[in-house]
């Protein structure tokens, strides 16, 4: 049988597209209706940020949070709901004083950043492993944040996808799993390409998948450019993939991608052709070890 590789899709992250690229889903309405879409196209999973809708900046509003994951939810889509925990991360030392952060901080406590999770109880909810130079600021997540991030998501019985950016960073999320903080099997994404992580290649994903822990289940992404290439990497080496205007714009050089669906069909071409079939969500649940849809239907009614 041919191996199923689960499609995760980014719908439209934090960062400064809104603007540059018609097709970026801002309001709640846009973000569901877009997840719904890339389902369609063959994502198991949506990783889902949130944006203010009247100015098109990321947002930390749990309402926000709320309204995507009950639009989802109500629609019947079956796909699987990825959170993310990543917003409130943000650190820039102001010029006069860097210990105090300058315009444009975010920094939030564990709590506030997992409380839409324990809120809204998707399956999966990403946590950042690892404090780093992202771009311009610094994307500050320290050991002691991190286990009480990963205590809350583990209290709320959501999966953590342990996203890491470097090489130290599987070796923290290691040390989290050792602890007992993340049950198994880990779910671990690569993100490469972030300036200033690791580089989106062959060698760089070769690498991280070598450092990860025995029995952890994995996905990869590169940004921009080098997002389909990574898509083909990933599942030559074993792993799952993730596309989505989050990491990237285009289809293909100079041609804007009209929506994150063209962005799943085009990965799922590339998986067809290495012999290989899209998950379903369902098929995605049981290689996660997570419950049915029809077992989470039941708890939701109980």
């Amino acid at each position: 049988m041919a191996r199923a590789i689960i499609v995760s899709c980014a719908i439209t992250g934090g960062g400064d597209t809104v603007g540059k690229h018609p097709a970026i889903p801002v309001t709640p309405a846009a973000i569901a209706r877009s997840s719904i879409e890339a389902a369609g196209a063959g994502a198991a999973i949506v990783h889902i940020h949130v944006r203010d809708p009247e100015t098109g900046k990321p947002s930390l509003d749990g309402a926000l949070y709320r309204e995507v994951t009950e639009r989802i939810r109500d629609s019947g889509c079956n796909v699987i709901i990825n959170l993310t925990t990543g917003p409130g991360a943000r650190y820039i030392p102001g010029d006069d004083d860097p210990t105090v952060g300058a315009a444009g901080s975010t920094v939030k406590t564990p709590d506030f950043r997992t409380r839409h999770v324990a809120e809204l109880l998707p399956e999966l909810c990403s946590l950042d492993v690892g404090t780093f130079n992202f771009g311009e600021h610094v994307f500050m997540n320290t050991p002691a944040h991190l286990r009480k991030m990963a205590a809350n998501i583990k209290a709320a019985g959501v999966k953590p996808e342990l996203e890491v950016f470097d090489s130290g960073q599987i070796r923290l999320a290691t040390h989290l799993i050792e602890s007992g903080l993340i049950a198994p099997p880990p779910l671990f994404q690569i993100c490469l390409g972030i300036a200033w992580a690791a580089p989106a290649t062959p060698e760089s994903m070769m690498f991280m998948r070598d450092l990860l822990p025995p029995g952890a289940l994995w996905a990869a992404f590169g940004i921009g450019p080098a997002q389909f290439p990574m898509v083909a990497q990933a599942v030559l080496l074993g792993g799952n993939v993730r596309v989505g205007l989050e990491d990237n714009l285009y289809l293909e050089k100079g041609v804007y991608a009209p929506t994150n669906a063209s962005l799943v069909e085009k990965a799922a071409r590339i998986i067809a052709l290495l012999g290989a079939n899209p998950a379903s969500p369902d098929e995605a649940r049981t290689i996660l070890g997570l419950e049915t849809a029809g077992t989470q239907s039941q708890k939701k009614a109980s």
